[in-house]
């Protein structure tokens, strides 16, 4: 069987070009998910397919980084793969379809991988650099603060919370109360 897997990292991205490959690329099933690939335990879909994967199938993703994120992801879950007699199949690395039936199949997964964390890993870094050099120039002011003293949900938290000795309320009905989390509450009150 012919197991396609596609993956975006936010609800705002679309999975659309990535299925319509994997349809043209004849998989019999597709998983599909809107999850950063971060934590492999937090994508259910993907522990899905490696549970239900099966003596030669054969799993195809459009790209690297939507199978595993790290070297050390790619190479554990492919090694699982490997003993399952399951093959990976992916179809753009670098304009070629790489194929791990094969042992440079295999030889170009491990390669690609570590070259692919070392890609995220200096984009992450030039990130930072950028955030810090916008800070020195004075023009990063860092993610806008999402509770001002404006914010209505807040002013009604910090005022159940300042008279629970009279309404009896505990923290965390305070918090599902005014939808501000438990975290928040305690910072803003513990800032005043």
């Amino acid at each position: 069987m012919k197991y396609g897997y596609a993956r975006v990292s936010s609800t705002g991205q679309h999975l659309d070009a990535q299925i319509k490959q994997l349809k043209e690329n004849d998989c019999d099933k597709i998983f599909k998910e809107k999850v950063s690939g971060r934590q492999k335990n937090n994508r259910i879909e993907f522990q899905k397919l490696l549970d239900v994967v099966q003596t030669n199938d054969t799993i195809v993703v459009t790209k690297l980084d939507r199978f595993a994120r790290s070297t050390k992801d790619a190479l554990s879950t492919i090694e699982m793969l490997n003993v399952k007699s399951v093959n990976l199949i992916v179809l753009n690395m670098g304009g070629d379809k790489v194929d791990t039936s094969s042992a440079i199949g295999k030889l170009m997964i491990t390669v690609l991988s570590g070259i692919a964390e070392f890609e995220a890993d200096m984009i992450k870094e030039r990130q930072l650099e950028g955030i810090e050099f916008a800070k020195k120039r004075g023009v990063y002011k860092g993610r806008p603060e999402k509770y001002t003293d404006k914010h209505m949900g807040l002013k009604h938290a910090i005022e159940l919370f300042n008279h629970r000795d009279e309404n009896k309320l505990t923290v965390n009905e305070i918090a599902e109360i005014t939808n501000v989390s438990r975290a928040t509450l305690y910072r803003k009150v513990n800032n005043k």
